[in-house]
């Protein structure tokens, strides 16, 4: 009787070892292929709060952002896509010391005075194409192609090998805001694949001198496209402005979330 359990409990050992090599996913190599013919819609929502530090007393502020951004296959020459872009719709809602002001680029009538200057460079990129070209790994030909580009949350740069579960890669970024110098050191790794999709979380460190700061989120990329279809991101900066002989600490917390449509 020992033998005949043991016999079975073997065989079931060998068939689930079996089965685990069967179904087991095999590598996946990710390659951006927009289809020609196709409009993607790229919708993002960016929430964050901004607390400053003045003579001892803490100010804050919050904003949400909502923008709508589609593109399509302009031309494709050999692993390089070129894309016709446009900005479609922005929304802002602002908070600052009790006083909330909105803007919304399809009700522009309902926009608040105190905006009306700001919003200006906004409406002059609504519904005004340009092209942008990437190459098959998702690189860029330039990233300063167009203020409030939401592709960069749409289309990463992708890893030259084949992917499995477990598998890491690493990106690193030079970018100047404000003639502010720095890099951003981003870790992607693959949590699970299915026929359609690659999941990935990632985390992220910002090297400054002026600022740090750390990411952290989720997505979900298409095996077919290697667009990015969501994406969930957290961070949290922090950096010190001079200003007027003060020295002003400042933090900023927020999220981002992107969702993209195939049309």
């Amino acid at each position: 009787m020992t033998r005949s359990i043991t016999s079975v409990f073997a065989t079931l050992i060998i068939i689930g070892l079996a089965m685990a090599s069967f179904t087991a996913p095999k590598g996946v190599l990710l390659r951006f292929h927009p289809q020609s013919g196709k409009t993607y819609v790229v919708n993002t929502k960016a929430s964050q709060t901004t607390v400053a530090k003045i003579q001892g007393q803490s100010m804050s502020s919050s904003q949400t952002v909502d923008t709508r951004q589609s593109f399509n296959v302009e031309s494709i020459s050999g692993q390089d896509y070129t894309l016709s872009t446009k900005i479609e719709a922005v929304k802002l809602k602002a908070s600052q010391m009790g006083m909330t002001l909105n803007y919304d680029s399809e009700n522009p009538q309902n926009t608040s005075p105190l905006l009306a200057d700001q919003t200006k460079d906004i409406e002059e990129l609504i519904n005004n194409p340009i092209s942008l070209k990437y190459n098959e790994l998702g690189q860029p030909d330039n990233f300063e192609d167009i203020e409030m580009n939401q592709l960069g949350l749409a289309i990463i740069e992708l890893p030259e090998e084949e992917l499995s579960v477990g598998s890491q890669w690493t990106l690193t970024k030079s970018q100047e805001v404000s003639d502010v110098k720095f890099s951003i050191n981003m870790t992607y790794t693959v949590t699970g694949i299915t026929k359609k999709e690659v999941n990935v979380s990632f985390t992220g460190t910002i090297d400054s001198n002026e600022i740090s700061g750390t990411y952290e989120g989720t997505s979900t990329i298409s095996q077919k496209t290697g667009i990015v279809m969501s994406s969930s991101i957290k961070n949290n900066i922090s950096m010190t402005i001079s200003e007027q002989g003060f020295t002003i600490p400042v933090t900023i917390s927020g999220t981002n979330t992107v969702s993209v449509e195939e049309k």
